[in-house]
């Protein structure tokens, strides 16, 4: 059962347990390396009237890297990296929401990493809404956007012998939401 528009306004949470958020890097050249964060939390005011009044913080867990490899998360905890002892989360805080089409929205924010805040804007796709099985409102959210690493402090890189560098600049943050509304 899905709910009407004026139903979904209100405050939401994200539910980890169905919410993906990932990146993908360029490595060596020639492939991606692709992974996730397993621990974050989000709330969220949609306003479905007027989306414009809608707002978003989501704080991840950057000890919680996942590219399904120990040793090279160790590595992207460290300094050269995410530097997780000194900085251990990664915010992003709306600042603007705009609709780009029915469902499709622009929402540009602060975002943080290793004491670096610099706006972004994420293209998100309103994918839906559902009454799950234990009578919880969700609704779905897709987005994606690419920064450049190097603009958040994190420039770590090695030089390859024929020619470039182990890790590309461009980042793609990926976020796959599922949000419970509460109340």
């Amino acid at each position: 059962m899905t709910v009407s528009l004026p139903e979904l306004t209100g405050d939401y949470v994200l539910d980890p347990a169905h919410t993906r958020i990932g990146f993908i890097a360029r490595h060596a050249m020639v492939t991606k390396v692709r992974g996730s964060f397993q621990k974050f939390e989000g709330t969220a005011h949609l306003d479905a009237e007027d989306p414009s009044r809608s707002t978003a913080e989501v704080v991840v867990k950057a000890g919680t890297i996942d590219t399904g490899v120990e040793q090279r998360d160790q590595h992207l905890r460290t300094n050269d990296f995410l530097d997780v002892p000194n900085h251990p989360d990664i915010t992003f805080r709306t600042t603007s929401v705009e609709p780009s089409s029915a469902t499709e929205y622009r929402v540009t924010g602060n975002l943080t990493i290793k004491d670096t805040t610099r706006p972004v804007t994420i293209d998100f796709e309103y994918t839906g809404n559902a009454v799950d099985p234990h009578g919880n409102l969700r609704v779905g959210l897709e987005g994606s956007v690419t920064i450049s690493r190097k603009d958040f402090g994190v420039t770590w890189n090695a030089a390859l012998e024929g020619g470039g560098v182990l890790v590309g600049d461009k980042i793609v943050l990926e976020f796959d939401i599922s949000a419970i509304k509460q109340g």
